[in-house]
């Protein structure tokens, strides 16, 4: 079992592997009541009882329900960013449109599949609705650490906001598309790919 990195919102970072397990258990219930109930009735207790694990466990980590779903939405971007590496092992380097549709790709899978991830994605959701700049920058920078070897391209700030302006302009369309339809309507999500195409390929080609 993977440990689980380390979030800015834990109370104390896992040490051992026992500790790191049992935080682990704790997150996985904290994603499967989100689905079941909703942030709203989401409680540390419950969570507690879906782990089975002391209340004092789930306090040793997180003093509240909000830091709780801030260490999910972190735990989601590093499952985020390694589907995206394991993705891109296959393809040619330096080829900037695979990039783009396994970054793509495997965001709209994890939506669709991940315990959790619609109502918290990447600390988007919390407070239910909300949609905040600077989970999109954190996403933004960690594509551009991620991608910008593969691509052959300097980090700089340049590449930085390029990768901001698509990621943001991505959120608002899946967003759409899945308000469309819970699965996502492809049609507005091959338009998504396409706008994306269009728009790095001014600075990517």
């Amino acid at each position: 079992m993977k440990s689980v990195p380390h979030a800015t919102s834990l109370r104390r970072a896992p040490v051992q592997r026992r500790s790191a397990e049992r935080l682990t258990r704790i997150l996985d219930a904290c994603a499967d009541l989100l689905d079941e109930a909703g942030y709203e009735a989401l409680s540390t207790r419950a969570v507690a009882a879906r782990a089975e694990v002391p209340i004092g466990s789930v306090y040793r980590f997180f003093g509240n329900k909000r830091q709780m779903a801030d260490a999910l939405a972190q735990r989601n971007l590093e499952r985020y960013s390694e589907r995206v590496s394991e993705r891109l092992k296959g393809e040619r380097r330096g080829d900037w449109r695979a990039a783009v549709d396994a970054v793509l790709d495997e965001y709209l899978a994890m939506k669709r599949t991940a315990p959790g991830f619609t109502l918290v994605d990447f600390g988007n959701q919390i407070p239910v609705g909300a949609r905040q700049a600077e989970p999109n920058t954190r996403v933004a920078g960690r594509l551009t650490d991620l991608l910008s070897g593969y691509l052959g391209r300097t980090p700089g700030e340049d590449l930085r906001r390029v990768f901001l302006v698509a990621v943001e302009s991505a959120d608002t369309l899946v967003q759409l598309a899945f308000r469309v339809d819970p699965e996502g309507d492809e049609a507005i999500i091959h338009e998504t790919r396409e706008l994306l195409r269009a728009y790095l390929g001014r600075v990517l080609d």
